[in-house]
């Protein structure tokens, strides 16, 4: 733009100029008006800036140009500028013209241009309305052809895993179709089968799953329906003795699994089967034994040694055992090598057959050596019954109780066995505990019988002359011997820990076969005399008794404690009678009689012959005595009668301890006579030490008081009595001097000696 406008400075250059020149017009403003013109024109040119773009803009115009200021110069320079100005505006204005001329004609393109797009949009909508169906109607074929592809990869997916076909069908359910892995293998997609038809079931098509479940459920009853036959066939061959037990069988004992009610059915079959066959053949061994050309003809029959119990009995449960233990390791093979697939296919085959539940709130498991034991314990029903009737039918036809005994505890060995094999909640561990019970109560009826004989029977029961053990208890213990010895040999010497000792084994053996004798025996104690040959007889009873019970701690357990009782009763007894035959035989009965006042323990009078005592009551409610001195007054210590008992006493003290020994002769156990004797003897040389201490105290006494007055009591007494026994009066009186001590002059320690 600078170049067609004239530069702020030239113009103002113009005007200054000018402004300078006098003014000659007549319509020039006055002098003060031109003065304020100019210098406001000053004003504004000293306060215009220089450094404006425009006013440099029309300096360097200017010096382009090479203008000299002169005043020419500035009066045209404005018409130069204005002509510039004009020329140029002209120019633009053609340059303009000719672009407006070349706006048209793109305006007229660009109207050629709308036009024709509006054409072929015209053309596109219609081509598009054209076409439209066209491309609809292929995206449905497309998308058809898509869902026709892939409903023909479904059905032949489908029909791989659905569909059997008829080949494989036959081969399922024909019976002359072997049974081989090709027909496990279609049973286990027919089965696969059915449990994917629950996925159809899901869908919104139930028509195809219930007809697909429906035929696959068929096929799979047939198939279990052959298996079972060929099973059944299978089991009427079998040879449980053969190791080479066919691995077929077991296979399909674990398919057959899967349903319970064919599984249990044929193992019914099977144990049917096996029991028949061991019941043959125990019947075979019982009557038959081994015979053939190819037999050991060694071998008898048991029924051989029908006439020995034990034996037979024993025979029979050897054979039951070892059969048994053979059933199980074939059965074992057969149906245990498999347990866990066998338990898998019982649970399924509960799941296919819920009926089949016995309670539906109890989880059902499968106990592989549980199941095991229950078919062997029913392939031996049989067995077990015949057992049964013969071994109840020889033992009531026998009357051996120890024999009996030896059967008790056989059956118990066997049970115990039995209870370990197979459970104890088997039926054979069962059966051996019934048949133990049974005949241990045989031997509990023998023994009833003999003591019901024995009682009737007073011959027997009346004890010998000699006081020894009566017969039928000798026999009973011996007998009892025997039983310790079976059951020392069948459980061992020491009494069950696991039982308090009165609970042991053995107590019900006692209780039947010692208690009822040993009570005889006792109770015909009462048939005897006296007191001594009673409490004899009764010790020699229950010192055999115990001594036959006493090596078997079993035994002794629960009976020595009362038999010791009543021995240690029995033993105070014949302390009793062996210091009243000590006392009686030497004489000095009647002097602890005669002192039993004086005696420190009144108590000791108890110890002396009954009429001593009764004597010394009415001797001491008659006299009374309350000085030691006064025992010279007694009858018992007159000189006569106490030379008398000194020489009783002398003559008995040579032979008192054998005579003491002999008085208790007929207890048979000389330790035990020579404790009590020896205890005796004891209490004998006590009491003499207590009147050997009276007399010595006696005499010391009476040496402190007056002889005469002493002599006239002693003449008092013999006035009172009358004459003596020689018939002179007061005799005593003329021996005052006479002393206690010399006449019985024995001391304690000589007696110990003596007795020693």
């Amino acid at each position: 733009m600078a170049g067609y406008f004239p530069p702020n400075g030239a113009i103002s250059s113009h005007a200054s100029t000018r402004a300078s020149s006098p003014a000659s017009s007549p319509l020039s403003p006055p002098a003060h008006q031109r003065s304020n013109a100019l210098s406001n024109r000053l004003t504004s040119v000293l306060s215009a800036s220089y450094a404006d773009s425009d006013i440099r803009d029309a300096l360097e115009t200017l010096s382009l140009r090479g203008i000299h200021n002169t005043a020419e110069v500035r009066r045209q320079l404005r018409l130069d500028v204005q002509k510039e100005v004009v020329d140029s505006n002209a120019e633009i204005v053609r340059d303009f013209g000719k672009v407006a001329e070349q706006l048209k004609r793109i305006g007229t393109v660009i109207s050629n241009l709308n036009q024709t797009c509006e054409e072929m949009r015209k053309h596109i909508v219609s081509a598009r309305q054209e076409t439209t169906p066209v491309l609809e109607e292929a995206s449905a074929l497309m998308k058809q052809k898509q869902e026709a592809e892939t409903k023909q990869q479904l059905l032949q997916a489908f029909t791989q895993h659905f569909i059997v076909s008829d080949e494989d069908l036959l081969v399922l359910t024909s019976v002359e179709e072997p049974i081989d892995d090709h027909f496990f293998d279609i049973l286990s997609r027919v089965k696969q089968v059915h449990r994917d038809c629950e996925v159809l079931l899901g869908g919104e098509n139930e028509r195809l799953g219930l007809e697909l479940m429906e035929k696959s459920s068929r096929s799979l009853n047939s198939a279990y329906q052959k298996l079972y036959r060929w099973i059944q066939k299978e089991f009427r061959s079998l040879n449980l003795e053969d190791p080479r037990i066919s691995s077929s069988i077991r296979r399909v004992l674990r398919v057959l699994a899967e349903r319970p009610s064919l599984f249990h059915s044929c193992l019914d079959f099977f144990a049917e089967a096996r029991d028949y066959v061991l019941s043959d053949a125990f019947h075979y061994a019982l009557t038959d034994a081994v015979s053939g050309a190819d037999g050991d003809r060694n071998v008898k029959p048991i029924e051989f040694s029908a006439h020995d119990p034990l034996r037979y009995i024993g025979d029979m449960l050897a054979w039951v055992h070892s059969t048994t233990v053979s059933e199980r390791e074939a059965l074992e093979a057969l149906f245990v090598a498999d347990g866990e697939e066998l338990a898998k296919g019982i649970q399924a085959g509960l799941s296919s057959e819920p009926w089949s539940r016995i309670d539906e709130d109890k989880e059902v498991t499968f106990d592989g050596q549980k199941a095991l034991s229950d078919l062997v314990n029913r392939d031996l029903i049989g067995v077990s019954r015949a057992l049964r009737q013969r071994v109840e039918l020889v033992i009531q036809g026998h009357d051996d109780p120890v024999t009996c005994y030896k059967v008790v505890n056989l059956l118990n060995f066997y049970q115990t066995t039995f209870s370990k094999l197979l459970g104890p909640q088997s039926s054979l561990s069962e059966l051996l505990s019934t048949l133990e019970a049974f005949t241990f109560k045989h031997f509990d009826i023998l023994m009833r019988d003999k003591v019901t004989n024995l009682s009737t029977d007073h011959s027997a029961l009346t004890p010998p002359p000699d006081l020894s053990v009566p017969e039928f208890l000798q026999d009973a213990l011996e007998v009892l011997t025997s039983l310790m010895k079976t059951h020392e040999a069948s459980f061992g010497a020491d009494p069950d820990p696991s039982n308090p000792a009165q609970e042991n084994r053995f107590t019900p053996v006692l209780r039947a076969a010692l208690d009822p004798f040993l009570d005889l025996a006792k109770s015909s104690a009462a048939d005897l005399p006296t007191t001594t040959i009673q409490t004899i007889y009764l010790t020699n009873i229950h010192l055999t008794t115990r001594a036959a019970i006493t090596p078997y701690p079993f035994a002794s357990a629960t009976h020595t404690p009362p038999l010791q009782s009543a021995l240690s009763t029995l033993r105070m007894d014949l302390l009793d009678i062996q210091h009243r035959y000590l006392l009686t035989s030497s004489g000095l009965h009647s002097l602890l009689a005669a002192l039993e006042p004086f005696s420190p323990h009144p108590s000791s009078s108890a110890a002396l012959p009954q009429h001593h005592h009764h004597h010394h009551q009415q001797q001491q409610q008659s006299s009374k005595p309350n000085n030691i001195a006064d025992i010279t007054a007694l009858p018992a210590f007159q000189p006569a009668a106490l030379i008398a008992t000194s020489q009783q006493l002398d003559d008995f003290l040579p032979s008192a301890l054998m005579d003491a020994t002999d008085n208790l002769k007929r207890v048979q156990s000389a330790t035990f006579v020579k404790s009590v004797t020896e205890e005796a003897v004891e209490a004998f040389c006590r009491d003499f030490e207590f009147v050997e201490g009276m007399i010595i105290g006696a005499d010391e006494a009476r040496g402190n008081v007056d002889v005469d007055v002493d002599v006239d009591v002693v003449g008092d007494e013999k006035d009172d009595e009358g004459k003596d026994a020689d018939g002179d009066e007061g005799a005593e009186e003329n021996d005052k001097d006479w002393g206690l001590r010399k006449l019985f002059p024995r001391t304690t320690g000589e007696i110990r000696v003596l007795l020693s």
